[in-house]
């Protein structure tokens, strides 16, 4: 079975990715389709 600790971390990474899908959505809202090119732009620097 998995530790404590494990499940723990596979716990944050579920919140981290619920986290990441809000704050996409909201820069999706302010930037529509120009979100994508944003964070590859950012993600490059």
């Amino acid at each position: 079975m998995y530790q404590s600790n494990e499940i723990k971390l596979a716990e944050q990474i579920l919140k981290l990715d619920k986290l990441r899908d809000e704050l996409f959505e909201e820069l999706m809202k302010k930037l529509g389709s120009r979100a994508h090119e944003l964070i590859r732009e950012v993600q490059n620097q």
